[in-house]
């Protein structure tokens, strides 16, 4: 018996891995793998794959898809105060740590931000340094300057040369 639905998609930022079962979602992870290719999206995995789609061509600011990231309790509280981050916005480490309760948890949220198995979706991407600078981020700095571009408007190429 399987234990969950996959599929590989496309995306400027290159390709995205993302996993499920019953529309739920358990990751969604960039690949690095320059030989991964799209697959055929399962059903299940559909509504995840449309929102996502959305999102990289500018018509969707926010996802509304059931989520269930593999973590430890801790990481998972990090990970619904990320999803209170609004579109375009950013806040800081410090920031997240305070909002978690304890300001000398910043080391353990950021940790937790960076172990985030669902990119885009939950915005670990907007987190950034207490003085504005692009640390930390799983899949890339780079990739972390599109998406915070790309959620002002600012039209730009995908890392691989595309419009995105």
């Amino acid at each position: 018996m399987k234990e969950f639905d996959s599929a590989i998609i496309s995306s400027p930022l290159g390709m995205i891995e993302i996993t499920g079962l019953h529309e739920v979602i358990f990751s969604a992870l960039f690949l690095d793998d320059k030989k991964a290719k799209p697959t055929t999206v399962p059903a299940s995995l559909q509504k995840s794959v449309t929102q996502l789609e959305e999102y990289f061509s500018g018509n969707r600011k926010s996802f509304n898809l059931p989520l269930q990231p593999n973590g430890t309790t801790f990481q998972r509280h990090v990970w619904d105060e990320l999803l209170k981050i609004p579109y375009g916005k950013t806040i800081s480490y410090l920031k997240l740590a305070q909002q978690l309760g304890d300001e000398k948890s910043i080391r353990a949220a950021a940790s937790a931000n960076g172990k985030n198995p669902i990119v885009v979706i939950i915005p670990c991407h907007r987190v950034i340094g207490s003085h504005g600078e692009m640390v930390g981020y799983g899949g890339g700095i780079r990739r972390k300057e599109w998406l915070l571009a790309h959620e002002k408007g600012e039209e730009q190429l995908g890392l691989f040369g595309e419009i995105g």
